[in-house]
């Protein structure tokens, strides 16, 4: 099993910048995936960004060209670099990992951090 600890929300003006950080208690080179997904109030959590063992990424269209995950395998944390933020980027932001371990597969979520943009 693997917990992890997002850090780094807060509040910030639109066109500010945050980076979220994701603490793993485990090497994240062997998780398959790693991402990071939101959810605002009323509304499904939904993908914003994720990277692969691989180091391959993928974005959400509304994070294209804003957002930047990144990881550092030695410390095992994946980060979520963002930039130009808008006020429907207000959020509660959520680290995920999903493996597969002896054929099974494997998800779990951290507790989240609080995003909020104000206009």
């Amino acid at each position: 099993q693997v917990q992890l600890v997002e850090s780094g929300g807060g509040l910030v003006q639109a066109g500010g910048s945050l980076r979220l950080s994701c603490a793993a208690s485990r090497d994240i080179f062997s998780i398959n995936t790693m991402g990071w997904y939101r959810q605002a109030p009323g509304k499904q959590r939904e993908l914003v960004a994720s990277i692969t063992s691989g180091g391959s990424t993928n974005y959400a269209d509304s994070a294209k060209g804003r957002f930047i995950i990144s990881r550092d395998v030695s410390k095992n944390t994946v980060y979520l670099q963002m930039r130009r933020l808008k006020p429907e980027d207000t959020a509660r932001y959520y680290c995920n990992a999903a493996w597969v371990d002896y054929k099974l597969g494997y998800s779990t979520w951290g507790q989240g951090t609080q995003v909020t943009v104000s206009s």
